[in-house]
C-alpha cells in the first residue's frame, strides 16, 4: 500500500511539473505574446511565481517518492538476500532527474529573480530578456522531462 501511494504521489507530482511547463511553453506564452510589454511581463511574473511554487513541492515531492521507492525495493531485497540490481530505466530517471532539479534551481533562484528585479524596477526590455532565458531552460528541461517518461516507459514494458 505505501509503495503504490508513492508511485501515485511521484506521478501525480511529475505530472504536475511536466504539463505545466507545456502549458506555459506551447499555449500560455503565445496568447500573451499579443499583449504589451509591461502587461506581458508582469503577467508572466505572477503565473511563474505561482508554478515554481507548485513546481518546488513537486520537485521535492517526486525527489523524496523516487528515492523512498527505491530505497524500498533495495531494502527488499536486501532483506531476502537477493542481489540489488535497479533497472536500468530508474537509474536514468534518478540521474536526469536530479539534472532537472538542478535546471529547476537555477531557473527559479537566479533568472526568477531576475525576472523579479525587472518587474519591480519597470524595465520592461531586461523582463523581456529574463523570460527569454527562463523560456530556453524550461524548454531544456521539458525536454528531459520527455525522455525520463520515455524511456521509463519504454523500460516498463520490456
Amino acid at each position: 500500500m505505501i509503495y503504490a501511494t508513492l508511485k501515485t504521489i511521484h506521478l501525480l507530482s511529475v505530472s504536475v511539473w511536466v504539463g505545466g511547463m507545456v502549458f506555459a511553453q506551447f499555449f500560455l506564452r503565445p496568447a500573451v505574446a499579443k499583449l504589451e510589454a509591461p502587461e506581458r511581463v508582469r503577467l508572466m511574473h505572477d503565473v511563474l511565481g505561482r508554478f515554481f511554487n507548485a513546481v518546488l513541492v513537486a520537485a521535492v515531492l517526486a525527489l523524496g517518492s523516487g528515492l523512498w521507492m527505491m530505497g524500498r525495493v533495495g531494502r527488499g531485497a536486501a532483506q531476502s538476500g537477493v542481489k540489488v540490481s535497479m533497472p536500468l530505466e530508474w537509474i536514468v530517471m534518478a540521474v536526469l532527474g536530479v539534472v532537472m532539479l538542478g535546471i529547476f534551481g537555477h531557473i527559479r533562484f537566479a533568472l526568477y529573480k531576475r525576472l523579479t528585479g525587472a518587474v519591480t524596477a519597470a524595465a520592461w526590455p531586461a523582463g523581456g530578456a529574463a523570460l527569454a532565458s527562463i523560456r530556453t531552460w524550461v524548454m531544456v528541461n521539458l525536454a528531459i522531462g520527455v525522455v525520463i517518461v520515455a524511456i521509463t516507459l519504454m523500460g516498463a514494458s520490456s
